[in-house]
């Protein structure tokens, strides 16, 4: 395997002297004994675990664990093979070093790879000739099927031997590969500005702001991975890391970028996956109505939306027990009331609510002679205390709260009291659950403030479980004791309650289904951020108490206007410590694409940020008629085996597995080898139709052509 690894094809003959390759070949022959010998090691490892008897609690825990962070690393060494090399660097006292997507040693501790993520590997990708950071050249494989097809030596400073100098970069020559409708694995290529951005830290919001085809998904991907390696609080998977992707065409399209990193942990959504709605959730047609609810003070409604749930009954009452009467008064209820956890939900708070009027009634019964805990269940049981209670604080829907809001307007004109008559009235339907994107901001507050309408019913079925195994237990341990006849046994220790307790595992009993999407996470990074509301905002910082965010987009992209700067606009929604990290370079979109794409933006935009683009494609941008296109599509496919095309504009046009039918909005994020852009004057005026046109035509990497109407 490790003789035939390199496989260059005949016009880079003199790329296979043993003068410039024997020293990788010596190395690829230790890798592959050791990748043999770990995958061994891992498989055995997990064998072990999966047949150890299931233990519970926090054994079991961590049991699980490690067996998800082994499956994760033999993946990778399965996936990859000698392809997790990324290729190596010189230094300038001539020791080479190999990168890979893992670290790994041989049995005598010699490092064979070293991690992409360690500090260690940072001039791999970091190193320039005006900085060369200790080495002296820099080497990058390009891999298929397992074997070396080209490499790309580099010079960064001095006069190294045994290299092969080309024209162009690893990089630049990859760039006019075709394209799948996965993303290719470009971590062998990432660039310096890339990576500095990739490893920047993690406190406050950094934003990562470029225009098409400057890999800010790709640096987003590849934060996200390092991150889960480096920073303190997500290694491991402790802290949670969220991805948030614009829609779920380019989800589909990233979703092997961080399994192939070997980090199969980080949770990636759209905004509609956060809210559970988000599924049935349609476009709000009304522009106004949209513009209504992207206003983070609609979420003020919530409160007194709830709080009308949350009033203690004016009048007090007599409750008959048969050891005395109990008058409750107003204030008591009052007094109740108020006894809650300001930050507990609704619903979970009831219980709280309940528990501190029973025991405002135990504390007015001044009989020496009444038991407190029959008085007690004696006060529960009332039927009247019951149904006045039920009334005062009643289990809510949050759905059910959202959607009286947008049904009746006093109850809204109450709530959000800075509403003219008119908005009111605009935002009222007639369905009060027919969802839109816009809602699902305003749901997902009500669902924070109201909380679960089960919370009450499985509270109370844990509790009985777990009395059940406290019982059961005790029976145990009585039994142990009884039969006991050993003075040195030690069984006398199940005496002390400390130990009773820890016997009980309450590790699977009924609990409150927990919404993994629900947070709060360490990190957050959101692609395609420009498109974001205010109340979408709000969204995301609750669940990222820190404000620890890696911010990704395009000012230039946003369809409805970004006048304020990245700074502004962060620090308006309470972002602070913000840091810009400019990208100024197009590596996707050739310059023949650009010199059209650029007035698009321009005549709108002015101060846009366009990127340079780094390449030709050698392919003018083409015109055509909008009948035609069925042709050009078909003749595409027939002259190129290989690569993906996008229809954009054509809604009603038959997708296929290289072909995908796009609108400008679920065009963005992706690449593909042609464009075929359809009546793109029909997109729209003003700010919102050049936005779309420009991101549709720098979608492409190779081709572009423009149909109209005839």
């Amino acid at each position: 395997m490790v003789t035939s690894v390199f496989d260059l094809p005949e016009r880079l003959a003199a790329k296979a002297d043993p003068a410039l390759i024997g020293r990788d070949v010596a190395q690829f022959a230790a890798v592959a004994d050791r990748l043999g010998e770990r995958v061994a090691e891992l498989s055995e490892r997990l064998d072990a675990l999966r047949a150890d008897p299931i233990r519970r609690g926090r054994a079991a825990l961590d049991r699980d664990l490690e067996i998800h962070r082994l499956s994760a690393q033999l993946r990778v060494l399965r996936r990859y093979g000698l392809d997790v090399c990324l290729g190596r660097m010189v230094g300038i006292d001539g020791e080479p070093s190999w990168i890979g997507r893992i670290g790994l040693s041989d049995a005598s501790g010699r490092q064979l790879l070293v991690d992409w993520r360690t500090p260690a590997a940072e001039p791999f990708f970091a190193a320039t000739p005006a900085h060369p950071m200790g080495q002296s050249s820099r080497r990058r494989y390009r891999w298929s099927g397992g074997r070396i097809i080209d490499y790309w030596d580099e010079v960064l400073s001095g006069s190294p031997t045994g290299i092969a100098l080309a024209e162009d970069s690893a990089f630049v020559a990859s760039l006019g590969a075709s394209r799948s409708r996965r993303m290719r694995d470009v971590l062998a290529t990432i660039q310096s500005d890339q990576d500095a951005i990739i490893r920047a830290g993690t406190h406050g919001a950094l934003v990562v702001d470029g225009g098409p085809g400057t890999g800010k998904t790709v640096v987003a991907l590849h934060r996200a991975a390092y991150l889960l390696y480096a920073d303190p609080r997500l290694a491991g998977h402790r802290g949670g890391l969220l991805f948030v992707g614009p829609h779920e065409p380019y989800l589909a399209y990233v979703a092997d970028v961080l399994p192939s990193l070997g980090e199969e942990g980080v949770l990636t959504c759209t905004l509609r996956d956060l809210v559970p709605e988000g599924a049935v959730a349609r476009t709000e047609v009304d522009p106004e109505v949209a513009q209504l609810k992207a206003s983070a003070r609609l979420a003020d409604a919530i409160e007194p939306a709830v709080g009308l749930y949350e009033e203690p009954p004016k009048e007090g009452m007599e409750i008959e027990t048969p050891w005395a009467d109990v008058w409750l008064a107003a204030s008591d209820w009052a007094e109740a009331f108020e006894s809650r956890d300001p930050g507990t939900p609704h619903n979970e708070a009831r219980d709280e609510v309940w528990e501190a009027l029973l025991d405002i009634l135990v504390d007015k019964v001044e009989e020496e002679d009444v038991p407190p805990a029959a008085l007690r269940r004696g006060l529960a049981s009332d039927d009247e205390l019951r149904g006045t209670f039920r009334r005062a604080w009643p289990i809510l829907d949050p759905a059910e709260l959202v959607g009286d809001l947008w049904t009746v307007p006093a109850y809204l004109r109450r709530c959000a009291p800075w509403l003219t008559s008119d908005q009111v009235h605009r935002l009222q339907r007639a369905d009060p659950s027919a969802w839109t994107v816009s809602d699902l901001p305003l749901l997902d507050a009500a669902r924070l403030r109201v909380g679960d309408p089960q919370a009450s019913r499985k509270s109370r079925q844990r509790a009985a479980a777990l009395t059940e195994q406290r019982e059961y237990m005790d029976e145990v341990v009585d039994y142990l004791l009884r039969t006991d006849d050993d003075p040195d046994s030690g069984l006398s220790l199940l005496r002390r309650d400390s130990i009773r307790e820890s016997l009980v595992d309450d590790s699977g009993l009924p609990n409150a289904d927990r919404d993994p999407l629900a947070g709060p996470f360490a990190h957050v990074i959101v692609d395609e951020a420009q498109e974001l509301t205010d109340a979408e905002w709000q969204l995301l910082l609750r669940r990222c108490p820190s404000r620890s965010f890696t911010v990704v987009g395009d000012r230039a992209q946003a369809r409805g206007g970004f006048a304020p700067t990245w700074t502004q606009r962060l620090e308006s929604l309470g972002l602070h410590d913000v840091q810009v990290a400019t990208l100024t370079v197009n590596y996707r979109t050739p310059v023949e694409v650009m010199a059209e794409a650029e007035p698009v933006i321009r005549a709108v935009l002015p101060d846009a940020n366009v990127p340079t683009s780094v390449r030709r494609g050698g392919v003018p941008v083409q015109y055509g008629a909008i009948e035609d296109l069925g042709e050009i599509v078909t003749r595409w496919l027939a002259t190129h085996a290989e690569g993906t095309a996008a229809v954009i504009g054509a809604d009603a046009y038959p997708a296929s597995d290289r072909v995908l039918s796009l609108t400008p909005r679920t065009a963005k994020g992706l690449e593909f080898d042609l464009v075929v852009l359809v009546d793109p004057d029909g997109f729209g005026s003003g700010v919102e139709g050049a936005v779309d046109r420009y991101v549709s035509m720098t979608r492409t990497t190779q081709q572009l052509v423009i149909l109209r109407a005839t």
